[in-house]
């Protein structure tokens, strides 16, 4: 059985990390994720919107998931390798040449996937902000229009 293993956080899950997890689990008979908990965020220095629990059962619930782990540390992926029997360690191409050491360590093949392009949670984040920053602007024009109105009476 060829089982391929992947890492990441999948926070505000879109069609990107379902084409993601579809391309991931083409590439053989079993797809194993590894899905960064909030610790583990806050030692990367991220802040996700949905909670590890939440996001460990939507990745479950994908068709193209078989089973879902929990990513603690940078260290652990290694032993997560040989302890799932992994012949395919994948990751998006963001990630290109980071995680090569991982064949010489475990003898698995080692390769990176083109991410789906217009849509990441970054920017999904980013646009959120965006909304935020423009209602905040689009009120102060309103209040500052209310006092001039005010002004002259």
């Amino acid at each position: 059985m060829n089982n391929v293993i992947t890492y990441g956080t999948f926070d505000l899950f879109h069609v990107g990390h379902v084409r993601l997890l579809q391309r991931l689990r083409s590439l053989g008979d079993r797809l194993i994720v590894g899905c960064s908990t909030d610790e583990f965020n806050d030692i990367k220095g991220k802040k996700s919107v949905i909670r590890y629990n939440e996001r460990a059962e939507i990745l479950s619930s994908c068709k193209y998931v078989d089973l879902v782990i929990p990513e603690t540390t940078w260290e652990q992926k290694s032993s997560d390798i040989q302890k799932h029997d992994v012949r395919i360690f994948a990751m998006g191409d963001d990630w290109v040449g980071k995680f090569d050491h991982l064949s010489a360590e475990t003898g698995c093949i080692v390769t990176y996937v083109s991410r789906t392009s217009n849509i990441s949670t970054t920017d999904i984040k980013g646009y959120l902000r965006k909304i935020d920053s423009d209602t905040i602007a689009s009120m102060k024009n309103k209040i500052d229009h209310l006092r001039a109105q005010l002004e002259k009476y």
